[in-house]
């Protein structure tokens, strides 16, 4: 739900990238940090447990253009993917505008991925949300190793609904900014379908 300041003209807008543990989502947002200007970026602020951590920053894109006259500011978050960081992750995901499923391809991996996208369906629903119907966009990282799942098992596995979806290496920035576009785009869309009606 995104958050209106009227006062600063802008939308703030929450996206949010879950997975599961070590899939990549911290790479991600850490990429997008410190390939954003300064002048339009937050502060990235982490908080760490013992095994994951959660990073949060907020920054103005300007590729993505005004909303019937307001800025659109996104703040992104990462999520804790083990699952006994449920708490946590209930509170993260309240207000989400947009969510980057980060699976792993590996084949190890799968089970993984296929636990953290069920809790998050489940989590999603407990807030009231309809995966189906919220801005969801999937990227596919680590398909640098050896032994990952072939993309088309993925998307069947995990995008029936045909939404966006993106190879990537994060480690490298490979997939990265594509992904951010594409969940900037759909939240943007979902924005303007809203606003004002």
């Amino acid at each position: 739900m995104s958050f209106i300041n009227y006062a600063t003209k802008e939308i703030n807008c929450k996206i949010i990238y879950c997975g599961p543990g070590l899939s990549g989502k911290t790479t991600n947002v850490q990429f997008i940090y410190e390939h954003t200007q300064a002048d339009d970026k937050g502060k990235l602020v982490t908080l760490s447990t013992e095994n994951e951590r959660t990073l949060f920053f907020d920054f103005l894109p300007l590729s993505v253009g005004d909303v019937r006259g307001y800025k659109t500011r996104f703040h992104l978050y990462t999520i804790p993917g083990q699952t006994f960081y449920e708490v946590s992750r209930q509170f993260i995901l309240k207000g989400v505008d947009g969510i980057v499923f980060v699976a792993d391809s590996q084949e190890e991996r799968m089970e993984s991925n296929i636990e953290s996208f069920e809790s998050l369906e489940k989590s999603l629903d407990k807030q009231g949300y309809d995966v189906t119907k919220i801005p969801l966009v999937f990227q596919y990282n680590k398909r640098d190793l050896p032994d990952v799942v072939p993309i088309r098992e993925l998307e069947a596995t995990f995008n029936a609904m045909k939404r966006p979806s993106f190879e990537a290496v994060a480690s490298r920035g490979r997939g990265v900014m594509e992904t951010l576009q594409a969940i900037g785009q759909s939240v943007i869309r979902e924005l303007k379908g809203g606003v004002g009606s």
